[in-house]
């Protein structure tokens, strides 16, 4: 009997003291989101990946995400995780285009690859360590490409465009590099978050957006503002959202920590690529047959403009700026060797 007291009594203490180590090093990182959680595909992949980090861990880990603007703006988000005024976020690291100007060719650009192809150059082309030399040391900030979102939609008009001249003059929502494509033929372009494009169409400051796939528009109500919807988005074929964290905070965590995080992040990229797919096909149906949206395909024609347009563009930033130039040259290459698979490979 004293024997097994004995034992018994060692074990408490050892179980009270594994407890107590866990407890000491559990973790919370607070991530501030760009998108709310209201928003599938755009703002809950950041809850949800808060979720499965913080089950992997068995709460070692654990995100604290915050909506949009409850610790810093939007356009604040990149130097606040910089500086670790904020540990992390859910971004779309686009939005760091001010800062590096290379950031889109990271996420998403003009008639850029699909998701095969992208995640291909990302993961095993060079894509993911040439961002890490760019931003790593000298913003001092991780990246973690953690979802994807499905082609987007290229624009909600009020009048049918059927031509270039029908663009010219035109006030509209553009995010990235396709903002400075529309700006080559003549549309004034401007960046805006969600709720800013709404009060911007209701009062008329704008005439036009773009803002997301059929899903997104349908929910938000986009048709009660234009009734003309035009596809291909060829300025967003596949979209990377991402996790960023402060680089000191990332490497405070175990490496076991850092590789259930890594992990977690492809297993959503693809449950977001599988998900966005599947959600468009009912939001379609509903946009043209209750809602009575027009929905139009791009001609040739101006698809061929679109891109010439995209071509003048990546010149004249690879001249701005060198990280552009070397991220355009590698992504360009890889394409290059890429288009041979994709020829022979696939079923047209």
């Amino acid at each position: 009997m004293k024997t097994k007291t004995v034992i018994g009594t060692c074990t408490a203490t050892l179980m009270t003291g594994s407890l107590m180590s866990g407890a000491a090093i559990a973790r919370d990182i607070e991530m501030q989101a760009i998108f709310p959680q209201t928003l599938p595909l755009l703002g809950k992949p950041g809850w949800d990946i808060a979720e499965k980090v913080d089950l992997l861990t068995a709460g070692g880990i654990h995100f604290d995400v915050k909506n949009p603007g409850e610790i810093v703006s939007t356009g604040e988000v990149w130097d606040a995780v910089s500086t670790g005024a904020v540990e992390s976020a859910w971004y779309s690291i686009g939005f760091a285009e001010g800062v590096v100007p290379s950031a889109p060719l990271f996420t998403t650009f003009p008639f850029g690859p699909d998701v095969k192809e992208y995640a291909a150059w990302w993961y095993y082309g060079g894509g993911k360590e040439m961002w890490s030399e760019i931003t790593e040391d000298t913003y001092n900030i991780k990246t973690i490409h953690c979802g994807t979102l499905v082609p987007e939609a290229s624009g909600w008009f009020r009048e049918e465009i059927n031509s270039v001249e029908d663009l010219k003059g035109k006030k509209m929502r553009f995010f990235g590099l396709g903002a400075s494509v529309m700006g080559k033929l003549g549309v004034e372009a401007q960046s805006l978050g969600l709720a800013d494009t709404m009060s911007a169409l209701n009062t008329g400051a704008i005439d036009s957006a773009e803002l997301g796939f059929p899903f997104l528009d349908n929910m938000i109500g986009m048709y009660e503002h234009a009734d003309h919807y035009y596809l291909p988005g060829w300025h967003q074929q596949t979209s990377f959202l991402s996790v960023i964290m402060n680089l000191d905070t990332w490497n405070d965590l175990t490496d076991q920590e850092r590789a259930v995080i890594n992990t977690a992040c492809e297993a959503q990229v693809l449950s977001t690529m599988a998900e966005g797919e599947a959600v468009q096909l009912e939001a379609l149906r509903e946009l043209e047959e209750e809602h009575g949206v027009n929905i139009h395909q791009w001609s040739d024609e101006m698809l061929g403009a679109f891109e010439s347009a995209w071509n003048e563009v990546a010149a004249e930033k690879s001249a701005q700026d060198a990280d552009f130039k070397r991220a355009w040259e590698s992504i360009y290459q890889f394409r290059d060797s890429y288009s041979q698979w994709k020829e022979i490979g696939y079923l047209k």
